[in-house]
This record gives C-alpha cells, sequence and structure tokens, in this order.
C-alpha cells in the first residue's frame, strides 16, 4: 500500500451542502476503488493563482488516503468528467 494525497480545487457556486456531496462522492470513489481515507483537510474558498474557466475563487481540499497503485489513475479517470471540479492533482508521498 502506498500513501496519496489528492488536492482537489471545487467551483465556488455550489452551496454547503452541494459541496459536502461532491466530497463525500470523491470519497467513495478513493474507498470503491480499495483505498483507506486517512484525513481530509478542507482549506475553504480561496483565490486561485489564475483564472481557470472565468472562475477566479475555488474551494480547496486535500484528501490523504492509503491505496494501491492502480486507485490514482482510476480516480482521475472519474475526476476528469466531474462538472464541478476544476482542477485535480494526486501525489504519491514518500514513506
Amino acid at each position: 500500500m502506498n500513501k496519496y494525497e489528492l488536492a482537489v480545487v471545487i467551483k465556488p457556486n455550489l452551496d454547503e451542502e452541494a459541496l459536502k456531496a461532491e466530497i463525500e462522492s470523491i470519497k467513495e470513489l478513493i474507498e470503491r476503488f480499495g483505498g483507506t481515507i486517512e484525513k481530509i483537510d478542507d482549506w475553504g474558498k480561496r483565490r486561485l493563482a489564475y483564472e481557470i474557466q472565468k472562475v477566479n475563487e475555488g474551494f480547496y481540499s486535500f484528501i490523504t488516503f492509503d491505496s494501491n497503485s492502480d486507485t490514482p489513475n482510476e480516480l482521475e479517470k472519474r475526476m476528469r468528467i466531474k462538472e464541478n471540479v476544476l482542477r485535480y492533482l494526486t501525489v504519491r508521498q514518500d514513506a
């Protein structure tokens, strides 16, 4: 098992319930592909470094999880088609 961190930037126009639902769907994806979530760090709404799709702000979340090496590829395939996700990045952490 490897340790990974997923950084996600979600559109700022979502209400609190929709934001929680989006984070929950990402958690379910990780667990569906055999990952176990260690920690979720929500940073809230922050200004983006540059404009993405005419949006200047986004909700930042960082999810730390343990999984095998196939999970990040499957996770990124699903994240690519999510409408409310502006950007995502999965990084393997050193042991």
